[in-house]
């Protein structure tokens, strides 16, 4: 008696849907991950003390923007790329 459902034939062909796939899939999770580090706490104290303002907002809340702008671009183009 088997406890699984479905055809079995085919396991060995599954593979994950969280490893990507293709190279340009793997280079939009390595640049999502590297803009991720870039937003969180390691490097997000040094720009935090920078002093100058952008266009009069202070850098870090430009510095932010820029980098979520870039992890948002990089889900766009997984998505129409269908990585």
């Amino acid at each position: 008696m088997s406890l699984t459902t479905g055809d079995q034939s085919r396991y060995r062909e599954f593979r994950s849907h969280y490893l990507p796939r293709t190279a340009k899939g793997r280079w939009a999770v390595i640049l999502y991950v590297v803009a991720f580090v870039f937003a969180e706490w390691p490097l997000l104290p040094l720009a935090n003390r920078i002093e100058p303002t952008v266009l009069g907002f202070p850098f870090l809340f430009v510095y932010l923007s820029v980098i979520y702008a870039i992890k948002l671009a990089v889900l766009i183009y997984a998505a129409r790329e269908r990585l």
